[in-house]
């Protein structure tokens, strides 16, 4: 049973008058989503904390989708391979195993997670496990789940543990009633799938817990990324790196969207370093928490036509597909970045000239080696 004096001071400060006869109210309590304790708001986890000298501990979950390894990569060349873990469900292939620290790691068990953060000394979180957007569509209960379910449990750890958390959202968080053409930070956001109905709750939920509970939780929307060394992963704009992989080993490549569809675009490069650079930036340089980020905008007519430059004999046929295109039709244009260009400093570094010359350069590489051997 509660003491006589605590009863008194969670009374007292339900009540919203002084307990103890004093006018020195108890501290709130904290009560996290899947928690299973309550949480003072002013309780000291004795977190491992790291000043401007020192190398942050960094933990990436859904570490094999398309943006995970590359992340990983690029935080181990700044931090060293020993400070950054990277996570997942899944087997990792035998170079990423031995590329640096892996562990298993399942976003769905708020146990394993805490003891992963307490035992690792995690200091920075990478939230990249989510369902992508087609994908999410074809099964919305694990999407849901995954995408949701999931985001609670990392928050919570996050707060209890007083972590940086970065969580990535999308072109995909606005719907068909947001301003296209360019999309701003703030507007209206009513998507229609299940994968940007998530990323607009992970938004709010983070800066809910951000002005609710301190957390320093920090978010890009991210335009359709481009990735020379990943495969598609189920997304909308998976056709932009598709096209390379058909225009070098065939010739030509079927696009399920339709050739007008513009959307915002980057390559991988410039989103890990505004990744990193929107972790880095100083608390008191961020006017809010969620930044569009963008880079370029176009079709796969425009994407076609740069291709072509370089592949004269390169084909390109339409077959769209009457979801994806759905979806596509639903996103913005064009983001308005000028808040993170502001706030931050961000400045992109690849355009459409230099994204296709970089892809083709990569996989024409590869080709070339496939052959000879």
């Amino acid at each position: 049973m509660l003491g006589t004096r605590m009863l008194r001071q969670v009374m007292g400060q339900m009540l919203g008058s002084p307990a103890c006869g004093c006018w020195t109210a108890a501290p709130p309590l904290r009560f996290l989503g899947t928690s299973p304790r309550q949480i003072p708001a002013d309780v000291n986890f004795h977190s491992a904390s790291f000043s401007g000298t020192d190398q942050p501990r960094v933990l990436i979950t859904g570490g094999l989708g398309q943006l995970g390894v590359g992340l990983a990569n690029f935080l181990r060349k700044r931090f060293g391979k020993d400070n950054v873990i990277l996570s997942d469900i899944r087997k990792p292939p035998d170079h990423i195993f031995h590329s640096g620290p892996f562990i298993y790691s399942d976003i769905l068990d708020y146990k394993n997670l805490r003891e992963i953060v307490v035992n690792n000394r995690i200091t920075w979180l990478f939230h990249y496990s989510a369902l992508l957007s087609a994908v999410g569509e074809a099964n919305v209960s694990l999407a849901r789940a995954v995408n949701i379910t999931g985001l609670h449990n990392i928050l919570d750890v996050a707060a209890e543990h007083s972590l940086r958390l970065f969580v990535p959202s999308t072109i995909g968080a606005f719907g068909p009633t947001s301003p296209r053409n360019p999309t701003p930070d703030l507007c209206v956001q009513r998507p229609r799938t299940i994968y940007g109905v998530s990323k607009v709750h992970a938004e709010l939920m983070g800066e809910y817990y951000h002005y609710r509970y301190g957390l320093d939780f920090r978010c890009l929307r991210y335009p359709g990324i481009i990735s020379a060394d990943s495969q598609p992963g189920g997304g909308t704009t998976d056709y932009a790196v598709q096209i390379f992989h058909d225009a070098l080993k065939n010739g030509k490549f079927e696009c399920n969207l339709k050739p007008s569809t513009r959307l915002p675009m980057m390559y991988i490069d410039d989103c890990l370093r505004a990744t990193l650079e929107v972790m880095e930036a100083p608390a008191e340089s961020l006017s809010m928490r969620t930044y569009n980020v963008n880079a370029m905008s176009f079709t796969p007519e425009d994407l076609a036509q740069e291709v072509l430059k370089h592949i004269p004999e390169f084909q390109i046929t339409y077959n769209v597909d009457s979801v994806r295109q759905a979806i596509a039709d639903s996103w913005p244009m064009n983001f308005d970045d000028s808040n993170a260009r502001k706030d931050w400093g961000w400045k992109h570094e690849f355009d459409l000239p230099e994204l296709v010359t970089t892809m083709l350069n990569f996989h024409g590489s590869d080709t070339r080696v496939a052959h000879a051997n």
